[in-house]
């Protein structure tokens, strides 16, 4: 059971696989990151977890709104959704993603010391993604990925897709003694991983680490069900997005906001209050950077 009667909603606004042609109220670009941020925030949502997008040439064919790992895209971003959120007067955990397996160890890191974001994705092992590619997540990767989030102060999310991750969380916080309590983020789901189901949920909540937080989403049609499940096990946290699900309902479209408001309702229904970004902070024991002159420097890692 959570510690505190608040729920922690996150929004996933992208993904790296979510276009525009099945769902048009998918961001993109860093100014439609900024402002669906600012609108999730002022619906409820206490964290914001982003990948970019960019326009690029695969196959000899250009991709518009193609996955990301460019300190560039996460630059543009990250600065744009901190002075939006200044000027609407809203705040907002920023949680990057460090899923980009098909990029080299070095670009899949170095937005984390460049622009310090409070919190990164850590996705502790590698998994046959919906039976169709490998999510790659070597320990190379994984070694190299702990020893950064030590160095930075970055607070990792574990994303956890099946019952043996656990055991790899335990691993590498232990190896690189990444502060604890982890926070743990159930991902629900995914083809050749665990399956949403409310015994598999309540099976994993049993094998948390001590002290650990937690959070859940399902993906797709999973989506609602691991929110009412997650409530009822007494979650600290629920993921929403376009990211996991673009469906509000059979053959609505969601936008993020929709998401996050439904998310606020049903746990408001629980009996549960909504955390703020300071109540989310405090929760998952994060410390606010203080940023040089609000500008980006040079990542402290650098690859063997």
């Amino acid at each position: 059971m959570s510690k505190t009667n608040k729920v922690i909603i996150q929004v996933c606004l992208c993904g790296a696989g979510t276009k525009k042609d099945k769902a048009p109220t998918v961001p993109y670009t860093a100014d439609e990151l900024a402002e669906q941020i600012v609108a999730c925030a002022k619906a409820g949502a206490s964290v914001a977890h982003i990948h970019v997008r960019e326009d690029k040439e695969v196959n000899g064919k250009l991709e518009i709104g193609y996955k990301s790992m460019s300190l560039q895209k996460f630059t543009e971003a990250v600065e744009k959704t901190r002075e939006a959120c200044k000027a609407a007067g809203v705040d907002i955990v920023i949680n990057l993603t460090t899923s980009g397996g098909e990029y080299e160890d070095v670009k899949r890191i170095q937005h984390l010391a460049a622009l310090l974001p409070e919190m990164c994705s850590f996705d502790p092992n590698s998994i046959n993604w919906d039976n169709s590619y490998i999510f790659e997540n070597s320990p190379r990767f994984l070694n190299y990925l702990g020893a950064e989030v030590v160095k930075t102060g970055v607070k990792p999310e574990f994303e956890v897709f099946d019952t043996g991750h656990i055991d790899s969380v335990d691993y590498y916080v232990k190896k690189h003694n990444i502060p604890e309590p982890a926070h743990i983020q159930f991902i629900m789901g995914v083809g050749g991983s665990m399956p949403a189901t409310t015994e598999n949920l309540a099976f994993l909540a049993g094998k948390l680490p001590k002290g650990a937080t937690w959070s859940v989403s399902g993906i797709g049609r999973a989506h609602l069900p691991m929110m009412l499940a997650g409530l009822a096990l007494g979650c600290d946290g629920l993921r929403v997005g376009l990211e996991d699900n673009i469906y509000f309902s059979r053959g609505v479209i969601a936008t993020n906001v929709q998401l996050v408001e439904r998310a606020v309702e049903l746990s408001k229904l629980a009996g549960r209050e909504i955390a703020t970004a300071d109540d989310a902070r405090e929760i998952l024991g994060i410390t606010r950077h203080t940023l040089r002159d609000e500008t980006t420097h040079p990542a402290t890692w650098k690859p063997e």
